[in-house]
């Protein structure tokens, strides 16, 4: 499951952008994208917690400059902390770096360079944004051919924003008290829990 490469690699070894691509679009890896275990979280704080920190300082930002250098700090900041820090507030500390990386991509047409599946985790930070303008942009960039799929997850969490102005089940982790809106919404069957 895990390359032979992570796998005898020490924390300290620094990966390159093209190192966290083949890692996470191996096909054996895709099927954990949306359905993690907690074996897989635990060796993603184990094989990549430096290289998110460095990233959260800003380290890894000459990684921006290509397609590929922006699509693994996407990655990086928005999709590896929640699976590595799930349901604490950690998990979201690096959303907004992890979208000013998405803009800087789409505004040099890197986006443009990548196939479908590529394309869909750079936007991912957009659909994640408790931001209504964010969830906008997501709609619209899912709405490209060959997005099609991630379009309906695309509408339900701008559905959700726009109801709520956030995603309640964050509420707990971001210790934010919840409305008693959110509450129904969260005891419902309905209910999306990230």
């Amino acid at each position: 499951m895990i390359s032979e490469k992570l796998a005898n690699m020490t924390e300290s070894e620094v990966l390159m952008p093209q190192d966290i691509i083949d890692f996470w679009f191996a096909e054996d890896r895709r099927k954990l994208w949306f359905n993690s275990t907690p074996e897989f979280d635990q060796f993603l704080r184990e094989t990549y917690l430096e290289t998110w920190e460095r990233a959260s300082r800003g380290e890894l930002d000459h990684w921006m400059p290509s397609a590929a250098g922006c699509l693994a700090l996407v990655i990086v900041l928005d999709q590896l902390p929640l699976n590595m820090f799930r349901d604490t507030a950690q998990s979201y500390a690096t959303e907004a770096q992890s979208r000013e990386v998405a803009r800087h991509a789409i505004e040099h047409g890197f986006d443009e360079e990548l196939d479908p599946a590529e394309r869909a985790f750079l936007y991912m930070p957009f659909m994640h944004s408790e931001n209504l303008e964010d969830q906008e942009l997501g709609l619209k960039l899912f709405a490209q051919p060959g997005l099609e799929s991630n379009l309906r997850f695309a509408r339900h969490h701008h559905a959700i924003v726009a109801e709520f102005g956030r995603f309640p089940h964050r509420n707990k982790a971001l210790g934010r008290d919840s409305t008693e809106a959110e509450i129904e919404y969260l005891n419902s069957k309905k209910a999306f829990t990230g």
